[in-house]
């Protein structure tokens, strides 16, 4: 008759397959992390599927010039939208202040903010989603919300000093800012409201033609061209806390958050 196992031997043989079992589970852990659901995840799975290279060979040609001027037109609002009147007050108090001494701060100035909407739109271009949704992706929600709050403090600022801007700038003319403000007001709130989203695209793109008067103005002023040229490749630097308080102005109404934000979700969009 054949030996029956004792309780001892059951138990051993229990922990043993228990053991092992675990060992296999983190072994599979280990071999097979979690699916990465985010941006670049997208990015990699795109470039291994030759998704990025199949998007080159068919926009080539007249079709590539349509997705360029698609794309140009929220590169050009985005890159306008920095000489609002915020932009022209700081830059027209620099200039009264320290004359063509800080000219080289604007080239420069002008290089970053290309490199910034340049990452901004390759990332609308490749992932499809807006800043905001990254941030969600990559930090969490406590970060966007973050973001967005400080976003929103800021373009409720700036949308005071738009209406500012706007009441000074028609008073010149005689009208009075208090019906200045309430007009603007109106017909913004009807644009955004009523008009679709290419709609106010062209107007926004209408309304930039406004800014070759500054090429003209600069041109009628007559000024040194020599000084202006070695004003433009000569840094100077004056580090008193009032012009240096002044760069961080230009700096910052230049190459703005809420500029990125459109952007970038605009470019998904198109």
């Amino acid at each position: 008759m054949p030996e029956l196992p004792s309780v001892r031997g059951i138990a051993r043989q229990a922990e043993v397959g228990a053991r092992d079992a675990v060992g296999r589970m983190r072994r599979r852990r280990r071999v097979s992390p979690p699916p990465d659901v985010g941006p670049l995840a997208r990015l990699r799975d795109r470039l291994e599927q030759g998704e990025i290279l199949r998007l080159r060979e068919r926009f080539r040609g007249r079709r590539g010039l349509i997705a360029f001027l698609a794309v140009m037109g929220p590169g050009l609002i985005a890159g306008i939208a920095g000489n609002d009147a915020g932009g022209i007050t700081t830059s027209a108090l620099m200039g009264a202040r320290t004359g063509l001494s800080l000219l080289w701060l604007f080239p420069l100035t002008i290089v970053i903010l290309a490199i910034v909407q340049e990452m901004a739109a390759r990332l609308g271009v490749v992932t499809g989603q807006g800043l905001s949704d990254l941030i969600r992706d990559r930090f969490g929600v406590r970060w966007t919300v973050f973001a967005m709050a400080i976003l929103l403090i800021a373009n409720i600022a700036n949308t005071v000093a738009e209406f500012a801007g706007a009441s000074a700038a028609l008073e010149i003319f005689g009208v009075p800012r208090f019906v200045v403000v309430p007009v603007v007001a109106v017909a913004i709130w009807a644009l955004v409201l009523f008009a679709s989203y290419r709609t106010v695209e062209r107007v926004f793109l209408s309304i930039s033609l406004v800014f070759v008067a500054y090429v003209a103005s600069a041109v009628l002023a007559h000024p040194d061209w020599g000084v202006v040229g070695r004003s433009l490749i000569t840094p100077s630097l004056d580090l008193q806390p009032s012009i240096l308080l002044l760069i961080v102005a230009v700096v910052g109404t230049t190459i703005t958050p809420y500029m990125q934000f459109y952007l970038q979700s605009a470019v998904a969009e198109k």
